[in-house]
């Protein structure tokens, strides 16, 4: 399973960490959303990921678009390592993971489905507009939102 650059892409509505509810319904017509599925919270490549989006906020809010992280922990864990970190990405509760498979963001490692480190731009049209799996620099992920 998982999506593709021009698929429509997979609704959902998710909890993030301080308890409300992102609807991807909600950002059709309105706004780009970009989704950063991440293995886990606290770990090295996640916290340098997510903490360099932080360190370049304005510059993606500049754009309208929706940032959020995603990943199966639970709104404990997402608060602790958003405080931590300062950081400004809200962070879905994909406890399921679910989510993360409908957009292919899973691997197999021995018998486990962790979730795989994808970046996907959605936008305003509803449609995946870029796909990438692995680490893509700020300056990728922000010309993917302004060509959306």
């Amino acid at each position: 399973m998982g999506v593709h650059v021009g698929d429509p892409a997979p609704l959902f509505s998710l909890a993030d960490e301080q308890g409300g509810m992102v609807a991807l319904k909600n950002y059709y017509g309105v706004k780009p959303v970009v989704l950063i599925f991440y293995p886990g919270d606290d770990t090295p490549g996640c916290t340098k990921q997510l903490c360099a989006i932080r360190d370049n906020w304005k510059t993606f809010m500049k754009t309208g678009a929706a940032v959020f992280g995603v990943n199966h922990a639970d709104a404990e864990s997402h608060a602790h390592f958003s405080a931590k970190h300062q950081l400004t990405v809200p962070l879905l509760i994909d406890t399921d993971k679910k989510v993360a498979k409908s957009y292919g963001a899973i691997k197999k490692f021995f018998s486990t489905e962790v979730i795989k480190r994808t970046v996907v731009v959605i936008g305003r049209d509803g449609l995946i507009a870029y796909y990438r799996s692995g680490m893509p620099s700020n300056e990728e992920i922000l010309s993917a939102i302004h060509t959306s």
